[in-house]
């Protein structure tokens, strides 16, 4: 009996295809199975690293912004107490520098939110700094250190345990379960995570790529809310009918938050290059603290730290202060954070750039009564922060969970597309090792 001939499409596709192809289905779990252990286990490390250093920190503020200002009869937030207290932190910052194994890590405007690991020696000496940054008063936020170390410190245990895993696995899951600590969330994680992910060619799918750094960041969240409870919410003013006339002021006000952020993008290499010339991180710090002071003695005490508390205590009462206060406060903070960031002190600058924002947005509400408080807020954060971070998830999510309100995310999406229009392809909030601006 004669017998079909074989289908040339179908020879060559099975020709194509390589033995053992069928388990390729399987694979994917068999990867995925051997991370349910790790991953929890890093963002749970990564949430107390994170809650350590801050609960440190915060110790050693109220003895040097409260018991030692009192015990010397000087006011607690006096301009002369602010500029004495932030140019000594500079120098005890710069002489730690100096002394530590790494130097604390590389010069802190090179590096990014996420990095390949540092040494674990460098640890230490970085969280030390890192408590005496935030403790001192200086316009940075804990971000950048401290995914760093907990990078660090997951992959020196990671590799010793499990020598064969790849390094961008345990970046991925200490990066993810400090974001999810650092938000209370593991969604933060997941967004910006995905922003990273998708500029790699990497085989596989996004959600299987996820899966480690969201169960990291899942831990991370659930240690920290369950042993801190932080939280983003502003308290600001409902809002809840949103009008066609607040698209434009949306607009406006994301633009003007992206362009105030640019300011600071494009003088970040000067202000760099000037620091770098002083040769020595005990001069520079200590030159970079003084000028600090002096900014906060003109900002006033809001414009001090990192900014999320102090971003809170504004919104809480957005008539407490006029435009051109909101308006000194948002550049004087611009200012810190450039300086902070440039002069050598270890820190992320994410939470000054949330302050800049909701004081730019509360400027524009008291300049225009009509603009509602929630979406000028809100949009200003956006802007800035697209500015300074250049990851549009991250500063989408940021924004929108200063205001537990869905009404404002219409807005949020609409302003970012003009912002993000503004600020891309521009130099970033970051430098190559020679200095000249990342792109």
């Amino acid at each position: 009996m004669a017998t079909d001939s074989p289908d040339p499409a179908k020879t060559a596709a099975a020709k194509a295809v390589p033995t053992g192809t069928a388990l390729v289905e399987t694979t994917p779990v068999r990867r995925l199975l051997p991370v349910i252990v790790p991953a929890p286990a890093v963002g749970i490390v990564s949430a107390l690293v994170l809650l350590g250093v801050s609960l440190l920190a915060e110790k050693l503020q109220d003895l040097l912004w409260g018991t030692l200002p009192d015990a010397l009869s000087i006011g607690r937030y006096s301009a002369l107490w602010m500029i004495v207290m932030l140019t000594a932190s500079g120098l005890v910052v710069g002489l730690l520098i100096g002394t530590v194994p790494g130097r604390a890590g590389p010069d802190p405007a090179t590096t990014g939110l996420v990095d390949p690991p540092l040494a674990p020696g460098v640890v230490p000496g970085l969280l030390l700094v890192t408590v005496l940054t935030l403790a001192g008063g200086i316009s940075l936020g804990p971000e950048n250190p401290i995914t760093a170390a907990n990078i660090a410190l997951a992959f020196w245990l990671g590799r010793r345990f499990a020598p064969g895993t790849p390094v961008a696995l345990w970046i991925s899951l200490a990066a993810a379960g400090t974001i999810g600590a650092l938000f209370g969330t593991p969604v933060a994680a997941a967004l910006i995570l995905s922003e990273t992910l998708a500029s790699r060619a990497q085989p596989g799918a996004l959600w299987d790529r996820l899966f480690g750094p969201l169960a990291a960041g899942t831990a991370g969240a659930l240690t920290m809310t369950l042993l801190a409870h932080p939280g983003f919410d502003l308290a600001l003013p409902a809002y809840t009918r949103p009008h066609w006339g607040d698209l434009l002021s949306a607009v406006v006000i994301a633009v003007a938050g992206s362009l105030l952020g640019l300011v600071a993008v494009y003088a970040f290499p000067y202000a760099h290059r000037a620091f770098q010339a002083l040769q020595h991180p005990v001069l520079a710090l200590t030159l970079g603290g003084l000028l600090l002071g002096l900014l906060g003695a003109l900002g006033g005490r809001p414009t001090l730290f990192k900014g999320l508390d102090e971003a809170k205590e504004l919104a809480a009462d957005p008539s407490g202060w006029s435009a051109g206060q909101f308006a000194v406060m948002a550049a004087v903070k611009t200012a810190a954070l450039l300086i902070a960031a440039t002069c050598g002190f270890r820190g992320g600058r994410i939470f000054p750039a949330v302050f800049v924002g909701v004081a730019l947005g509360l400027c524009a509400h008291a300049l225009v009564t009509s603009v509602p408080v929630a979406p000028a807020v809100t949009c200003a954060v956006l802007g800035v922060l697209l500015a300074v971070t250049r990851q549009g998830w991250l500063s989408l999510f940021t924004a929108a969970v200063l205001v537990g309100d869905a009404a404002v995310l219409p807005m949020l999406c609409i302003a970012s597309l003009p912002a993000w229009l503004l600020v891309t392809g521009r130099p970033q909030m970051q430098l190559h090792e020679d200095g000249t601006p990342l792109r």
